[in-house]
């Protein structure tokens, strides 16, 4: 199992960032969160398959279609069993 810890910057915020990361993260089987921070970026926490988790950072370059992302820095995280869905945190 591989865990990461994701920042995006750009204009993601207000554009379904944190929705689509959550039914992307469902549809490849990724347990974690996601949410909005205070300084107009969105934080994400996933875990799962090392392949699945890369697909994830594969979207987070990119985003819904209405974003921009500017910078993605994305370190590895340790993975967290009592962690058992994908959230959108508020």
């Amino acid at each position: 199992m591989k865990a990461i810890s994701a920042r995006v910057t750009g204009r993601v915020q207000g554009v379904g960032f944190r929705y689509a990361t959550a039914r992307r993260a469902g549809e490849l089987g990724l347990t974690g969160w996601v949410r909005n921070t205070h300084d107009r970026a969105v934080e994400a926490w996933a875990q799962g398959s090392a392949d699945d988790v890369e697909a994830l950072v594969a979207f987070l370059r990119v985003g819904p279609s209405a974003a921009r992302v500017d910078s993605l820095v994305v370190v590895p995280g340790t993975p967290n069993p009592e962690i058992t869905s994908f959230a959108v945190r508020y």
